[in-house]
């Protein structure tokens, strides 16, 4: 049988902060799992990793918020198909998202900052 710890002391190990390369791995899994998973990839990646680095937590919400963002658009769309404008708009935004995930998937294996333009911040 376990004794509970003294009052004071952590019941769990904090987790260790990820080392540079890591950091880099996560944030490019997390624009690239944007494309194939949408918001999902993005979202458990900020759940899991926002706490062992600032590097990994500022990509993968923004690659969060730009996949909501994404999302909202594509929501709009929908219902400009009645009008037939959104058969036009729909395709661009498919094209849009997948040049801005690469671009930014490709800034985050390199190790470098960035925000995707357009984008509303949901999480930070």
């Amino acid at each position: 049988m376990t004794t509970p710890p003294p009052p004071g002391y952590p019941v769990y190990a904090p987790t260790p902060p990820m080392s540079p390369a890591d950091e880099r791995l996560w944030a490019t899994f997390a624009h690239v799992g944007g494309i194939v998973l949408s918001w999902l990839a993005p979202l458990v990646i900020y759940l899991v990793h926002r706490d062992r680095g600032p590097f990994v937590r500022a990509h993968s919400a923004a690659a969060l918020n730009f996949q909501l963002t994404v999302l909202i658009a594509v929501l709009v769309c929908v219902p400009l198909m009645f009008v037939g404008i959104g058969f036009l708009l729909l395709p661009a935004v498919g094209i849009y998202a997948l040049v801005i995930e690469i671009l930014a998937a490709m800034k985050a294996n390199q190790g470098e900052w960035y925000t995707p333009p357009l984008t509303i911040r949901f999480v930070s």
